[in-house]
């Protein structure tokens, strides 16, 4: 079915002034008869141009402000699927993705901490204050190491810290930084008490599997939590 023109009037009107233009028998009053009509329809035109302008500016608009909003949801999908609710960290899928891409590209230190006797604190104050401390962790692992450092929550109260650097000794000294900066931590009420994390390091060469990264920091971190808490640990070299 053929679309309805819009402009079929104004057509009109236009075939008959050029009809009375190749008549050479039309009297003056036949001239102005056309030309009034002409511009009665040339307005009407000049209305209805303007009129769909304005709704096809309206239309961008609004398909501009969809597209913001939609890229805006897809951020906020992106940013669920990849990080902690509670604390803002990596989760652990997203860490794993990260410490996988660094490893394939440089030598990389894997730093596992665990909150101490965290049971405890959550029988004596209660989970949402363990939950505050949990924050609290992240929020110290963030203001020393910085943002763009990957700090990921793989456990209820166990993280992660992915630290690119080619000397193992470095690794050792952020550990130590690390434990230290928990241990001085002054958490909000009603926890009275230090909280302390034990951290285990493994330093890894460029090519390194996650899998085989992280069984050795964890392993260097259980050896932290037999050594009696509070403490670091490095995980012997891979190979030995």
């Amino acid at each position: 079915m053929a679309e309805p023109d819009l402009f079929a009037a104004e057509s009109a009107v236009l075939a008959a002034a050029r009809a009375a233009h190749e008549d050479d028998g039309a009297g003056a009053a036949e001239y102005r008869r056309v030309l009034g009509e002409m511009m009665v329809h040339y307005e009407r035109l000049m209305r209805e141009t303007r009129r769909l302008i304005r709704r096809s500016d309206r239309a961008e608009r609004d398909m501009n402000q969809l597209n913001r909003q939609l890229h805006e949801l897809a951020g906020q999908l992106e940013y669920r699927a990849t990080h902690d609710p509670l604390t803002g960290a990596l989760n652990r899928a997203a860490l794993i993705e990260r410490a996988s891409g660094l490893l394939e590209q440089d030598d990389v230190a894997l730093i596992v901490l665990d909150i101490d006797h965290f049971k405890q604190v959550n029988d004596d104050f209660g989970h949402p204050a363990g939950d505050a401390v949990i924050q609290a962790v992240v929020r110290c692992l963030t203001a020393l190491l910085g943002e763009q450092v990957d700090v990921g929550r793989v456990g209820g109260e166990e993280f992660s810290v992915v630290w690119p650097t080619r000397h193992m000794a470095e690794a050792a000294v952020l550990g130590e930084r690390i434990c230290h900066a928990i241990a001085r931590e002054v958490f909000a009420a009603p926890i009275d008490r230090p909280v302390t994390a034990s951290v285990g390091i493994s330093w890894n060469r460029r090519g390194t599997p996650f899998d085989a990264a992280y069984l050795r920091a964890d392993e260097a971190l259980y050896d932290a939590k037999r050594a009696g808490r509070n403490c670091v640990r490095l995980a012997p070299p891979a190979g030995r």
